[in-house]
């Protein structure tokens, strides 16, 4: 299966205990299999079953009354062009695990 670009962004309601325990848990499905790129923000390399499996994953946490989830997939990551700014360098998935 080819592997392709996901961008998850979300935003948690934080009002109530409920609300930071959810946001937790989203963060930590995302830490899991992706890579923090801000704080709310993820950066994936995955196929499209493991696509299909987070975004499950992710909805079994979101409360979808008070919270938002946004999945974004770009099936051909070599076109995606991405600007980076300030400290932060995501990893080079196509590049080498070690340096």
């Amino acid at each position: 299966m080819t592997a392709m670009l996901v961008i998850v962004c979300y935003d948690v309601n934080t009002e109530t205990a409920a609300g930071r325990r959810r946001l937790r848990r989203v963060a930590k499905v995302c830490e899991g299999v992706g890579q923090r790129v801000q704080k709310s923000v993820f950066e994936f390399q995955i196929n499209l079953m493991q696509f299909e499996e987070l975004e499950r994953r992710l909805l079994a946490e979101v409360d979808l009354t008070q919270d938002n989830l946004r999945l974004y997939r770009l099936p051909d990551s070599r076109g995606a062009e991405v600007r980076e700014h300030g400290t932060f360098r995501a990893t080079d998935f196509d590049g080498p695990l070690v340096l």
